[in-house]
């Protein structure tokens, strides 16, 4: 494939809606409310599995599920794309943030 980083996955997305004449739909409003759709479907692959189920999914399970997954991806990037957010970037940010909000549980070894 012709992509190994968000960026250029952002790009061949970009040109991919492009060639399709897409971007018209790729609002940022309406890729958000894409993106709620693609994760209630991944949501629904676990619906009704146990804790243990849901680790242990079979082949054909794992399958769908990556696919639902990549879904998710494909329109988070897109929705970054359109406003112009990095998303590595702000993965950091969060991070930094969530460390100071729940600070690490000391283990007594």
């Amino acid at each position: 494939m012709p992509f190994n980083s968000f960026p250029e996955l952002a790009i061949f997305l970009r040109k991919f809606a492009d060639e399709r004449n897409w971007e018209q739909f790729h609002s940022p409003k309406n890729l958000a409310m894409a993106l709620s759709v693609e994760v209630a479907e991944l949501t629904e692959h676990f619906q009704w599995l146990t804790e243990a189920q849901s680790l242990s999914l079979n082949e054909q399970q794992r399958e769908e599920v990556s696919l639902e997954m990549a879904d998710v991806l494909i329109y988070l990037v897109r929705m970054a794309d359109r406003l112009n957010i990095d998303l590595l970037d702000a993965a950091r940010q969060k991070v930094v943030l969530n460390a100071k909000k729940y600070p690490a549980i000391q283990k007594n070894d």
